[in-house]
């Protein structure tokens, strides 16, 4: 075992060096910060002294990176902390309880434990902070993602050794356990997936592999999680292979579980490969299956001819409905300069706001206007004022002498806004009317 672990020691340092030489312009995430280089190692002493001061004894894994190749350093994401870092950042309280988290929580069971943290509002600070070391407990806060994001390492119980991604406390998102057993082999992952090229932005959240390792995955699992997973983590690789394509069109036409995220990788990897796909969900009676097409075409098609799909769309916006099909429906027609203030005037005028406000901003770059003022005017007779702030705040003040009625009632509330109040004033210009137009009764 101790022959195994310095082997792996071995490896990471060279790896380190390789990893450097692939990323020399220090372009992964947080390179900039870490640049490959790790601390000065602690000295056995140094280590001893520390777990006798905390009552704690490091998995083996985690000491061996200190004591052998640093104290902390470059990691995945911004770093790894030094031992003294990782011990400012962890409650001393939560460093002595016992790991209460586990891989398979359930939603209902992190809902459970963090029911205080979340909905609580008269919970005191003490309360809080007891709830939170019983969440947080036996484990070390050993490096941070950046924003709310941190990386701990698991101290005690069944699962010791394990890294644990953890946010802060919302409904139904228990913490994320990475995949590996223990912190070399998520640290020698790390350099792996930097030296192979991969998409690392979200590292150690999707399941590890390579393309044929993944396949045979799905292929032999029989829990549909797993198979999923094992798809998801696809996602990963910047290009895949053609047989790697031809197996996710087979899953794509025969797996209803894992067909959206077949049709995602093809596109993302080849998007003519998953045209035909493509043009099946916009013909599809289902709501979600049309999303899923406009996902798609938004995330990986801008940069190819878009014309037989735009056109299917624009020959079915009656069947939009909601607001998240609405948006992707603009993102794409917008990229493709498909969009006309004319075609959007039912979500302009639609009785829903929320509605409303994504044809707002989906139009925003139509430059005819002023010419559609019919459209706008139907649009601010019934509105109330979220909708015209943001037709302001999209599309500035339309300069049509129709509509100065509705700017009029507006600008007392806008005039003291500097931002608002030179779109009011330009409009006027453009108009050849005074400054004061708007101030006289």
């Amino acid at each position: 075992m101790f022959w195994k672990s310095e082997t792996q020691v071995d490896r990471i340092k060279n790896k380190l060096e390789v990893a450097l030489r692939k990323d020399a312009a220090l372009l992964v995430f947080g390179a900039s910060s870490h640049k490959y280089k790790v601390n000065e190692m602690l000295t056995v002493k140094e280590l001893a002294d520390w777990q006798e001061k905390h009552n704690v004894t490091l998995p083996e894994p985690y000491a061996q990176f200190l004591t052998n190749i640093g104290n902390g350093g470059a990691g995945p994401y911004y770093g790894m902390y030094s031992i003294e870092q990782a011990t400012s950042y962890t409650d001393a309280n939560a460093l002595a309880t016992k790991c209460v988290l586990h891989p398979r929580m359930t939603k209902e069971e992190w809902n459970h434990l963090t029911k205080s943290l979340i909905s609580d509002e008269d919970i005191s600070d003490l309360e809080y902070d007891a709830a939170r070391d019983t969440v947080m407990g036996g484990m070390l806060c050993i490096g941070t993602q950046g924003c709310e994001y941190d990386m701990y390492l698991v101290l005690d119980g069944k699962y010791r050794g394990k890294i644990v991604y953890t946010s802060d406390f919302y409904p139904d998102r228990p913490f994320f356990f990475v995949y590996e057993d223990n912190f070399l082999d998520w640290y020698e992952r790390w350099l792996d997936e930097i030296i192979l090229d991969y998409d690392i932005g979200w590292f150690g959240s999707r399941m590890p592999g390579d393309e044929n390792t993944l396949i045979q995955v799905y292929q032999n699992a029989l829990d549909e999680e797993i198979k999923s997973k094992a798809l998801e983590g696809m996602f990963k690789f910047k290009n895949i292979s053609q047989p790697t394509i031809d197996f996710l069109k087979s899953v794509a036409e025969q797996s209803k579980n894992d067909r959206t995220t077949a049709i995602q990788l093809i596109c993302k990897n080849s998007f003519d490969e998953g045209r035909g796909f493509i043009r099946e969900l916009l013909h599809s009676e289902r709501n979600e299956d049309v999303l899923n097409a406009l996902q798609v075409m938004n995330w990986y098609g801008k940069a190819f001819d878009l014309t037989e799909f735009t056109k299917v769309i624009l020959q079915s916006l009656d069947r939009v409905h909601d607001v998240e099909t609405l948006r992707h429906v603009g993102y794409v027609l917008e990229s493709s300069g498909m969009i006309t203030l004319q075609s959007f005037a039912p979500f302009l005028c639609h009785t829903d706001l929320d509605i409303q406000i994504a044809a707002i901003y989906a139009t925003r770059n139509c430059n005819n206007k002023p010419e559609k003022w019919e459209i706008i005017e139907q649009m601010l007779v019934n509105s109330n004022k979220e909708v015209l702030k943001n037709t302001i705040l999209f599309w500035g003040v339309v300069p049509h002498k129709e509509l100065l009625p509705y700017y009029k009632a507006a600008w007392p509330e806008y005039k003291g806004n500097m931002n608002f109040r030179e779109k009011f004033i330009g409009c006027l210009k453009e108009l050849q009317l005074p400054d004061d137009y708007f101030d006289k009764e």
